[in-house]
């Protein structure tokens, strides 16, 4: 921040040095794009697995735990696929569990339904919504789309980055 602090999920996040932020990413917070970002040359449980090496787990529990990522989010039948043999859809998907096989607090998902139709929009927020509540997944999602805004408990609306709407449901 240019001003001002922050804490997540306990940890003052200004005070850390920069080995210090690469950790708290790598083990807090999980990241889906909207143009989801895989390596074109992996297949999927390569694409999920990757943040897992970074974090130097054995191979075996690597594959473990990015095939248990791609059945949460329904592609296990597709861990071998490459991502140009992939729908949008199953794209981002594979996108999601890559973000989420770390087990991080927090995801930040910057228009992730933005490249997909609106049929498999709504199938990718209903995930994200269903892993909110059964993981207890912090979600932070950037849209312009006020019907994927309006499934927010809190909706906070920026213009030329300053706050003019704030709202949370009950």
């Amino acid at each position: 921040p240019s001003a001002g602090s922050y804490r997540l999920d306990g940890q003052q996040v200004n005070e850390l040095n920069e080995e210090e932020l690469a950790e708290f990413r790598r083990t807090r917070l999980g990241f889906v794009f909207q143009s989801f970002n895989l390596l074109h040359s992996g297949t999927a449980l390569e694409n999920v697995e990757l943040p897992l090496v970074y974090r130097g787990l054995a191979r075996r529990e690597r594959l473990r735990r990015a095939g248990d990522a791609l059945e949460t989010v329904g592609l296990a039948d597709r861990m071998d696929h490459l991502p140009w043999q992939l729908s949008g859809g199953q794209q981002q998907r594979v996108a999601m569990a890559r973000a989420l096989v770390g087990r991080p607090r927090l995801l930040l998902a910057d228009e992730p339904t933005g490249n997909l139709d609106s049929k498999t929009a709504e199938e990718v927020l209903h995930l994200i919504v269903r892993l909110h509540h059964e993981q207890e997944l912090t979600v932070i999602l950037v849209t312009h789309d006020p019907d994927i805004a309006a499934c927010a408990h809190r909706v906070v609306i920026l213009h030329d980055g300053a706050v003019v709407y704030d709202h949370a449901s009950p």
